[in-house]
């Protein structure tokens, strides 16, 4: 699995912390982490939480990354805005309970994260601890185990709304913003990360676009 990891300008500060905690975590279980920043306060491209939305939902839809972390503040701002977007389920994730029952239960590619609420002496442990549970048992087994059956049919009904409410993703940008979208992709790292592992070509030439 590819994992992206995202930060926002809030909490940008914590990008190094964040990434080194999920690879230590997955590399191990044979994962590859891509760190597509912030990675300072300081960076020249901001990202806001909004903008971590539609990076993800790139990234997403496109092939480039199979999961994305990301978080804010609370974690409530990005996972409203990845949710915004097709192609893409995130769950808010406080503790480790919520990361093992998101992944079993809501069986979903994109977590928003508490940076900065709750986050203090040991934070780093819980950061841990979430991403173990996280990618370590496999996604959506359910639980518990007798509610196996009614979980996996209501995501598959979850599946159906979203396709019938939502648009596809190359639908959707060219509505937004253009100078917004083009800073969810002008981090410093975007184009090396990004090109060789997206698998949509129709998604490449439009980024390629706003670059």
């Amino acid at each position: 699995m590819r994992i992206a990891l995202i930060n926002e300008n809030s909490q940008a500060a914590k990008n190094g912390v964040v990434f080194n905690t999920l690879r230590k975590v997955t590399e191990p279980m044979g994962h590859t982490v891509d760190n597509y920043g912030m990675y300072s306060a300081e960076d020249a491209a901001q990202l806001t939480y909004v903008q971590c939305g539609i990076l993800a939902a790139i990234l997403l839809n496109s092939g480039a990354a199979d999961y994305v972390i990301t978080g804010c503040g609370t974690g409530e701002g990005a996972m409203l805005a990845l949710n915004s977007f097709p192609g893409v389920i995130c769950g808010h994730v406080e503790d480790p309970v919520d990361a093992y029952t998101f992944a079993h239960v809501n069986d979903g590619n994109a977590v928003a994260m508490p940076f900065a609420k709750g986050y203090g002496w040991g934070g780093e442990l819980n950061l841990e601890y979430c991403f173990e549970k996280l990618f370590g048992f496999g996604h959506g087994q359910g639980y518990p185990r007798e509610r196996v059956e009614p979980e996996m049919r209501n995501k598959r009904i979850l599946d159906t709304v979203r396709a019938a409410t939502l648009r596809p993703l190359l639908e959707c940008l060219p509505e937004l913003d253009p100078a917004l979208v083009k800073g969810a992709v002008a981090g410093e790292y975007f184009s090396e990360l990004f090109f060789p592992n997206c698998r949509d070509a129709a998604i490449a030439e439009y980024v390629k676009g706003l670059l």
